[in-house]
């Protein structure tokens, strides 16, 4: 079964992305094809928005799914009209919280995602730039400021997990390749051993690893998979030979490994 997802916000769209695909997640017979709008500020926007509804409703056959997390009402009144499933998710949580704690919302439009903190802004962006100084084992100098070190076969999932980590946690991140020479000898790369404390693993499936590497360098030594196999098996047998904890990334998204790296090392977020 196919069905149409709207995601409409009067910001960004972060926010309804996020919790309307945590919610379509749950229905995994069923396939989404996603489409977010983000901007809805003004009557004219939010009758544009209504239209593509509608035509996605009629070439469907069945109402489009439309999580929303608009604030203003005249605007959500108007998306209402469409031919859609509407999920108001701030209408759906904020009206009990108001009730709960005894106040009012400010309805402010674009809070989740603005600039209203300054040091947790330079703290995510000061991360960032940590990541991606610290890429590929690009300045091993500077490891002593890290919070983590990844490391683990090329294409194993290092780059994209510091960089989430930076974004969403503020950690301070970085990443180093086992090489052939390094799995050879079952040996902790010179830059690592003074570290060990902060090294954190990564592996992947053989199988995956090949594919992977083959949209980047097929019909390759370094994309077939006797090679993947030979290099998994000395990264985890460097691993167990130092005790340094790590995980499987083959089934398992960014924010999956990013979280369990946090919960196994407790590392202390520096942005909630």
């Amino acid at each position: 079964m196919k069905r149409t997802a709207f995601f409409i916000s009067d910001g960004t769209g972060i926010t309804a992305e996020t919790l309307g695909n945590s919610l379509l997640a749950q229905f995994e017979h069923i396939t989404f094809d996603r489409i977010t709008i983000p901007y809805v500020d003004n009557e004219d926007s939010a009758r544009s928005a209504v239209l593509q509804i509608n035509k996605a409703a009629e070439q469907d056959g069945f109402q489009p799914v439309i999580f929303d997390t608009i604030v203003n009402q005249p605007i959500r009144e108007i998306i209402a009209n469409a031919d859609g499933f509407m999920m108001d998710i701030f209408a759906s949580f904020v009206k009990p919280m108001e009730s709960a704690l005894g106040a009012r919302s400010s309805y402010s439009v674009g809070k989740s995602h603005s600039i209203s903190d300054n040091d947790s802004y330079k703290v995510r962006i000061d991360a960032v730039h940590y990541a991606l100084d610290n890429d590929d084992g690009a300045r091993t100098r500077c490891y002593d400021q890290a919070d983590v070190i990844l490391i683990g076969v090329s294409r194993s999932g290092k780059t994209p997990t510091c960089l989430y980590l930076a974004l969403q946690f503020g950690i301070k991140a970085a990443n180093y390749p086992l090489t052939e020479d390094d799995l050879d000898d079952v040996q902790l790369p010179k830059p690592l051993r003074e570290h060990r404390n902060k090294l954190f693993g990564l592996s992947i499936e053989a199988e995956r690893l090949a594919d992977i590497r083959t949209e980047r360098k097929s019909n390759s030594k370094y994309a077939s998979l006797s090679q993947c196999e030979s290099e998994i098996r000395g990264a985890e047998a460097i691993y167990n030979r130092f005790s340094i904890p790590y995980l499987h990334s083959t089934r398992a998204s960014i924010e999956e490994i990013s979280t369990r790296i946090l919960a196994e090392t407790n590392i202390e977020r520096r942005l909630q």
